[in-house]
């Protein structure tokens, strides 16, 4: 903690623009290493007995569940590039009867030319569909508030920190922008984006309220920028009185539906924009639109224009979905190790419902020579972006995952997934959401997929109430027989 408050108090680096986003309090630990189990009977028969019974009582105990704000923070560490998007962007605005404009090329937005620079460096080569709307109205005189909901990776935070870098005056040495994020790591990643797309900016400046950056009472924040999360901004602004919020010009809520998940946030938000002038713009980005987050986005933005760009639909039509009936986890490994043998694998994702069958996979397949990786809640969330990356990268054919991975993870190469035990939910029931994100992890980008369901015979209602929903067969297939599974492929 001293090093990140250390770092967070450096003076400006660089060509003394800009203050480097300090390193993340949440340093990178080795990863544990997973419990091991065997059946290959190198332990005694009580110790091997023990273990299948912890393995195949596949309870919910140990499950993986993910927190919005883990969620949106990987998303962040793993997107190289902008998520192209074939939907197109409904927009209400606030004045029906004023022209609507688009743009195909950052050179139509009339940027200044350090700003226009830094939007290359960071590699766009052109507005993503959701930037192609939003950043005139955000650039738009006079200012106009804006809502905007679009999927992770569109583009939404570069649309943002491009309107504060913008509407910032570098001559004034005082807070003119301020960015509600909901986590610390949140705001060291958006700003992180003000740094890159800031470099060429001369004495435009950024700070954190986070915790660990703690200043003196009677301080007074010169930089232009500032970025933190509902609660330090809060004593910023009104206990240690560091700004004067009557002097910002653009207000961002980033992560919106992520604030509304963590207590007070949403009230704290509230509090700091109702001392903002009436000037002042104010922007709002989310990654979903349930009622909720659209009521609160309402609520705390006027008269606002508002962009939608609907989410991701994924569809079962180009994936063929095969099922295995097996007696226990040894008959799901015996079909796995089929697989191997009998497919030719580009890359593929294994997932299992909790970390326990995980880890024992991994180390299992580790053993008999297999290359794979693991993927589970034990890890931080660098270390599981680290994870995806190499995969992505083709470093790692195999994936074993949990339910850390069954959404937002694009690689094109992916041509099987298997779920080495279904996704269930409260009460035993089959968690339809969880199978469709898991197995379309293949099947992407107009490309067939195959998706194996490893499924002991007390859960074969599971399996059928998948049917069911999706309106789908799911083709049951013999482990053993090695011909039909290589024609899996035809």
């Amino acid at each position: 903690m001293l090093e990140a408050q250390a770092a967070l108090k450096k003076a400006a680096v660089g060509r003394g623009s800009l203050l480097r986003p300090p390193a993340s309090s949440t340093t990178l630990k080795n990863a544990r290493c997973p419990q091991s189990f065997s059946f290959s009977g190198r332990h005694n028969e009580t110790t091997s007995n023990r273990n299948m019974a912890i393995l195949n009582n596949d309870d919910d105990e140990d499950d993986d569940r993910v927190t919005l704000d883990e969620a949106s923070l990987l998303n962040k560490l793993i997107r190289k590039s902008l998520v192209e998007s074939s939907h197109n962007v409904e927009v209400l605005q606030r004045d029906p009867r004023s022209p609507l404009f688009s743009v195909k090329t950052f050179e139509e937005l009339h940027l200044k030319p350090e700003l226009l620079h830094g939007v290359y460096a960071m590699g766009f080569n052109r507005p993503s569909k959701i930037q192609e709307t939003a950043l005139p109205m955000i650039l738009a005189d006079p200012p106009q508030n804006l809502i905007a909901q679009s999927q992770s990776g569109t583009g939404k935070t570069a649309a943002f920190v491009l309107a504060m870098l913008s509407r910032v005056n570098p001559k004034q040495r005082f807070p003119q922008c301020l960015c509600v994020a909901p986590t610390y790591e949140l705001a060291l990643q958006t700003g992180r984006v003000v740094e890159k797309m800031g470099q060429f900016c001369d004495n435009i400046r950024v700070t954190y309220a986070v915790r660990g950056n703690r200043l003196l009472r009677g301080s007074v924040v010169e930089e232009q920028i500032v970025i933190g999360t509902p609660g330090s901004l809060l004593d910023w602004c009104f206990k240690l009185k560091f700004m004067d919020v009557r002097k910002i010009r653009v207000f961002v809520l980033d992560e919106a539906d992520v604030l509304m998940s963590k207590q007070n946030f949403t009230d704290q938000s509230v509090r700091i924009q109702r001392a903002l002038s009436e000037d002042c713009q104010m922007l709002l980005f989310s990654a979903t639109f349930e009622d909720p987050v659209l009521q609160f986005a309402t609520r705390i933005v006027p008269d606002p224009n508002i962009i939608k760009l609907r989410r991701e639909e994924l569809t079962l039509e180009n994936i063929r979905q095969y099922y295995f009936q097996c007696e226990n986890i040894e008959d799901k490994y015996r079909a796995l190790c089929n697989i191997y043998g009998s497919i030719t694998i580009g890359q593929a994702i294994i997932f299992c419902q909790t970390r326990k069958n995980a880890s024992w996979l991994y180390w299992s397949l580790t053993k008999d020579g297999h290359q794979v990786s693991l993927l589970s809640g034990e890890l931080t969330v660098e270390q599981r972006a680290e994870v995806i990356q190499n995969f992505r990268d083709g470093k790692d054919k195999v994936l074993i995952s949990t339910n850390v991975c069954a959404r937002g993870i694009d690689v094109k190469q992916v041509t099987i997934v298997v779920n080495f035990s279904l996704p269930t939910k409260a009460m035993y029931l089959a968690d339809f959401e969880t199978y469709l994100h898991r197995i379309g992890r293949t099947g992407r980008f107009g490309k067939k997929g195959i998706a194996f369901n490893m499924v002991e015979k007390h859960n074969l209602p599971l399996l059928f109430s998948i049917e069911e929903h999706f309106k789908i067969v799911i083709k049951k297939l013999d482990p053993e027989d090695i011909e039909a599974l290589e024609n899996t492929e035809d």
